[in-house]
Order: C-alpha cells, then structure tokens, then sequence
C-alpha cells in the first residue's frame, strides 16, 4: 500500500532552504561528549513506493540512533529535482549525502558534484553511471534471473510470458529486464509476448494487463513484474478476469502485501530484497565516510526466491 508521510512532506523544507540562498551552512551542533554532530542529506526517489519507504525507514531509525542529524528530500522520480537537492545539500555543507537515484544517467550529475565539493555520496538501492563513493544494494540482473528461472520451471520450459517494466531508464528496471532476457535466452520454447513499463505503480500495472487480456487472452501463461506493487496489479486483473488459476505471476521486493499474496496464491513468488539492510548499511557507510574512516565501496545483498515453501520464515509475527 502507498503511504503518505507528513513527516516527509519535505518539498516544503527544500523549498525552504533555497530560498534562504546558497551561501549558508548548517549549524554545527554538538553531541553530548561535546563532538561535531554529523548532517547527513537523503535524497529518494520517491516517498510514495513501499520499498523505498521501507529503506528509508531503517535509514532514519538508525540515523536517531546514532546521532545523526538526517535531512531528507522526496524527489518524486524526477531526476532534474534529484539534482537540485544535492546541489542544496552541498550549499548546507552536510557531512555526506545518501542519493536512491531516479535514473542512471540523468542523476549521474548529482555524484559528480558532490565529488567535487569533496563530499561523500552513497548509492543506496539504485546506481548512477557516475560511480559513486559507495554503493548499497542488491545484484538486479540476479533478482531478474531468479524470477524467469522460476518461470521457466514451472512452465517447464514453454509458454508465452508479459514483462511489466519499471520505471524507464532506472537500474533497476535496465538490470532486471538484462537478468530476464538472459534466462530466456536458454529456453527457446518461451516466447516473450509483450513488454511495457508499468512505472512501479499497482493500477497503472492492472490498466496495462487488462489491456493485455483483451489482446491475447488465454495465451498469457506467465507474468513477470519488475516489482510487486505492478506484479499484485496484475494479479488482480487476472482475477477479475477469472484467468490467475492459469496464469503465473512473479515479482520483486517481498513487501508485506506481497508476503500476504504469495500466502494467498495471488502471486506465485516474490523476490525478497532486504530493504532493512539496505538502509542499515547505507547510513553506516555514510557516517564512516564522513568521519573518514575504512569502508566498503560496494555492499550486495543477496535476493532470496519466496515461494508458499519457504514463506513462514519471511513473515513478520
């Protein structure tokens, strides 16, 4: 489910940092032991998607933790904002800055020029062209493999499956399609019926498969979403069109409603990425960093394949 987050309504505090100009810093304040406090600045592509809401969380209950001053910015997927919010956090003169990226290219910009203010960037989730001081996240092109692998065995080895993309030009979307088309590539008998972006979002994902079922109806045996807001949006088309009994439908992320739907049968796996850990360590990655201590340039954490076999250990009590 889409979450609202006043807390985060932050286009407000953006909007009001640039008005009061670019020239000022933030206010250096100290820890009990009389330390520089650290100002880390957080940059998501979009408050509005579950998983990054769930990256996002872990990143501000352990930035509270340890001491950190966190700011944080909503760039609603537009790449352009992302940009101008590292230029403002790089005005404030924050410690490091933690950027999801909205795009490989179009949010490379804001790396280089936090590396040219000689301030710490860590990728979380997502990655940019320009490399980064760090990166946190997960191998995509895997996450699409185990989904098609899946597929493929259940089909075994024949049918015709829909792919529904992210959003246009992120990694995520680029990796998981690459990890997909591979798999595919080994099994000539599956035949990729149709493709098209879905945006991460669950109706615009339901739209497209209705669309889909109109098109090619009961030649559908398979569908693959980039992530599972689309792939419970698929599912539910084809429910309504009485077709999920014949049809399978895999995602990516492991949020809750996905757990609840592989628990259901309305999806017949997810592929769980840690968001928790993901946060976690992208947060101790940019405090090392700004405190200019040893870390990891690249942290990978491994997907897990979720089937009603192995559910129980991914649900929460």
């Amino acid at each position: 489910m889409k979450r609202q987050r006043t807390t985060l309504t932050l286009s407000l505090l953006y909007t009001a940092l640039l008005m009061a100009g670019c020239n000022q810093s933030t206010t250096s304040e100290k820890n009990d032991d009389g330390s520089k406090k650290l100002v880390i600045g957080a940059t998501m592509l979009s408050m509005q998607n579950e998983f990054i809401v769930n990256v996002y969380d872990e990143i501000e209950k352990k930035a509270g933790a340890d001491g950190v001053d966190l700011i944080t910015v909503d760039a609603e997927r537009s790449a352009l904002k992302q940009v101008e919010q590292v230029e403002s956090f790089i005005a404030q003169k924050v410690d490091a800055i933690i950027m999801n990226p909205c795009e490989v290219e179009a949010s490379s910009p804001a790396v280089a020029k936090a590396l040219a203010a000689n301030i710490p960037i860590i990728n979380v989730n997502s990655e940019t062209s320009a490399k980064p001081s760090a990166f946190v996240g997960s191998d995509d092109v895997e996450s699409g493999r185990i989904a098609m692998k899946f597929i493929a065995d259940k089909l075994k080895g024949k049918g015709n499956v829909v792919m529904i993309h992210g959003y246009m030009g992120q990694a995520a979307q680029i990796k998981r399609e690459q990890g997909a088309r591979e798999v595919l590539k080994q099994y000539p008998g599956l035949k990729l019926l149709a493709h098209q972006t879905g945006e991460w979002d669950r109706a615009k994902a339901m739209s497209l498969t209705e669309n889909w079922i109109q098109s090619y109806g009961s030649q559908i045996n398979a569908v693959f979403a980039h992530n599972d807001e689309m792939g419970l949006g698929a599912a539910k088309a084809l429910l309504d069109a009485g077709m999920k009994d014949k049809v399978i439908v895999v995602s990516i992320d492991g949020i809750p409603d996905a757990l609840q739907g592989v628990k259901k049968g309305t999806l017949d796996a997810t592929i769980f990425q840690n968001a928790e850990q993901q946060g976690s360590k992208a947060i101790e990655t940019a405090i090392k960093a700004a405190k200019g201590e040893a870390y990891e340039k690249q942290t990978l954490i491994p997907f897990q394949l979720v089937t009603k076999d192995n559910l129980a250990s991914f649900l929460k009590p």
